[in-house]
């Protein structure tokens, strides 16, 4: 990549030095605001995001949507991971160094990156975990696609990656979560399900409420309702004839 021109007839090192020009404009306590957010910041609220997530799934709809939900929830960090594991391999064979050892003027937020350059970890992670997240929720799944997206860009902001690297990590994490979803799901879901009948646990599938008539925000009552006052033994004789 040494010999590209940076006369703009290279469009991914042109578009790298239009997004890394961002930082050279920017104060510094910006900068340092996004290699933060751009290193750890996106993938914590990653986390966060699908722990909310499995919150929501456990809470609404029935039990069969809820193992459903979660078996989702479940198959995103392992897609995660087997998405970084193929690219172990990707980028031995590729190659390509980081932008900032072939092209000058760069401004590298983030120190010490000595590995190869695509594809990009982080994107692979991202977008993988969003895709994975979206297979258990789709609005959830949105918000976690533009953190995703978000991601990539801080990574060509910070100069550690070049726009393809980023594209090359969402086409890969999107590829592992998406094609090996209908696989992992009928694996994963028999599991989750035993777990959700599986006594105390089963909470962390489907949400045990209390059986005292407790609504949920949907309005639906949970449980065996609790008898009205004076319905039963000791009632008085005016309150059983409006019973009857």
């Amino acid at each position: 990549m040494a010999g590209l021109a940076l006369d703009g007839s290279n469009p991914d090192v042109s578009l790298l030095y239009d997004i890394n020009g961002l930082a050279k404009a920017a104060p510094p306590w910006f900068d340092q605001v996004m290699g933060f957010v751009g290193e750890f910041g996106i993938m914590l609220a990653m986390v966060l995001l699908g722990l909310w997530c499995w919150w929501s799934v456990r809470r609404r709809g029935t039990t069969e949507d809820s193992v459903t939900g979660v078996a989702g929830l479940v198959w995103a960090p392992l897609a995660a991971g087997i998405a970084v594991i193929i690219n172990i391999p990707i980028r031995g064979f590729v190659e390509r160094p980081r932008p900032f050892n072939d092209h000058e003027g760069l401004e590298v937020l983030v120190e010490g990156k000595t590995d190869f350059s695509f594809v990009s970890d982080h994107a692979t992670l991202a977008m993988a975990i969003a895709v994975g997240i979206f297979v258990a929720n789709r609005k959830f799944g949105l918000f976690a696609i533009a953190l995703a997206i978000l991601e990539g860009f801080c990574r060509v902001y910070m100069g550690v990656h070049y726009p393809t690297d980023v594209i090359g990590g969402f086409a890969l994490g999107t590829a592992v979560a998406l094609l090996l979803a209908p696989l992992a799901m009928m694996m994963l879901t028999p599991l989750v399900g035993a777990v959700a009948r599986a006594g105390a646990v089963g909470g962390l599938v489907r949400s045990r409420r209390p059986v005292a008539g407790a609504a949920d925000g949907t309005g639906e009552s949970h449980g065996i309702p609790e008898p009205r006052p004076g319905s039963g033994r000791g009632a008085s004789p005016d309150e059983k004839d409006l019973a009857a």
